[in-house]
C-alpha cells in the first residue's frame, strides 16, 4: 500500500480500498445514501498522509454485492466491523456521513472497542420531519418519475444553490455515472426506509467514545438542529458548525472540513496502528 489506492479487494461481499502507509494509525469513512466509497475522494489527500484510510462500498450498492438481505443500519454497522476483521484491524477512527455516520452510531452502541474516534457528518439520533419529507418527495420522483428524474434531482438536496451552478457539467456527467451503476429502486426504498426507522434518543448516553458531530448550517436535507440535538445527548461530544457547505460539505468546502476533522483525529493523538 501506498499513498495511492492499494489494489481493490473484497471482504464479505463488500469492495475495499485502502490509502496512505500500511503502518499508520487505521481510519475507516462511511459513505451516505449513494453507499460509494469514492465519495470520499476529497479527503484522501489530505487523510492519507498519516494514516491508513480505508474505504469500502456499502452492501447492495456501487462495486459491493448487489445482494441486500437486511438493510438496516444494524447491519451496516456489522459490515463495517467485517472490514476491519478482514483486514485484521482491532480498532480504528471511523468518519461517517449521513448514513455512514448512523452506521457508525450503531457500531458504537454495538461494537465500542473497536472504534478510537467517531466523526458523524450531517447525522442524526432520530428522524426529523423535514428529513423525512425531503426522502417522500425523492421517492415520489424515483416511483412516479423514474431513475433518471430521481437522479437528476439529487443535487438539490446535496449541494447548496450556489455550489451547483457553476458545477453542472460536473453534475451531468456524475449524473449518467449513477444512472449507469444504480442499485435498484427496491434496494434505495429500503436503505431509506433504514434510516427513517433509525431512532436511538433512549441511548445517547449509552455512547461513550470520543465523539465529533459536524453539520453545515445550510444543509438542505438534514436540518442543521438534527446535528446539535445528536451532540448535545452524547457526554462530552463535541460539536462543529460549518457555515455553509449543503449535505455534502466535505465535498463542496473540503479545505474547511479537512481541517475540522484532522483537529479532532489528532487532538488526542492518533491510536496506535492494529
Amino acid at each position: 500500500m501506498t499513498d495511492g489506492a492499494s489494489d481493490a479487494l473484497t471482504i464479505a461481499g463488500l469492495h475495499v480500498e485502502q490509502h496512505g502507509p500500511a503502518d499508520a494509525p487505521p481510519l475507516l469513512l462511511s459513505p451516505g445514501l449513494g453507499g460509494s466509497g469514492a465519495y470520499w475522494a476529497p479527503q484522501i489527500g489530505s487523510l492519507a498522509k498519516a494514516r491508513r484510510v480505508i474505504l469500502y462500498d456499502h452492501r447492495g450498492t456501487a462495486r459491493s454485492d448487489r445482494a441486500l438481505p437486511d438493510a438496516s443500519v444494524e447491519a451496516m454497522a456489522d459490515d463495517m466491523v467485517a472490514v476491519l476483521d478482514g483486514l485484521g484491524i482491532a480498532r480504528a477512527d471511523v468518519i461517517g456521513h449521513a448514513a455512514g455516520g448512523i452506521a457508525g452510531l450503531a457500531m458504537a452502541l454495538k461494537a465500542p472497542e473497536r472504534i478510537g474516534r467517531l466523526i458523524v457528518v450531517n447525522g442524526w439520533a432520530s428522524p426529523d420531519p423535514h428529513f423525512l419529507r425531503c426522502f417522500e418527495t425523492r421517492l415520489a420522483l424515483l416511483r412516479d418519475s423514474g431513475i433518471g428524474a430521481y437522479v437528476r434531482a439529487q443535487p438539490l438536496f446535496l449541494y447548496p444553490a450556489p455550489w451547483i451552478s457553476p458545477h453542472l457539467a460536473r453534475l451531468d456527467e456524475e449524473a449518467a455515472h449513477h444512472i449507469a451503476s444504480f442499485p435498484g429502486c427496491e434496494t434505495v426504498e429500503r436503505r431509506i426506509a433504514a434510516l427513517g426507522a433509525f431512532d436511538i434518543t433512549d441511548r445517547l448516553g449509552d455512547i461513550q467514545v470520543p465523539l465529533l458531530v459536524i453539520s453545515a448550517e445550510d444543509d438542505m436535507l438534514v436540518p442543521f438542529p438534527a446535528g446539535s440535538r445528536l451532540a448535545a445527548g452524547v457526554r462530552g461530544a463535541a460539536f462543529a458548525a460549518m457555515a455553509r457547505g449543503g449535505h455534502a460539505c466535505n465535498v463542496t468546502e473540503p479545505d474547511a472540513f479537512n481541517d475540522v476533522v484532522s483537529g479532532f483525529l489528532n487532538q488526542i493523538g492518533p491510536i496506535p496502528a492494529a
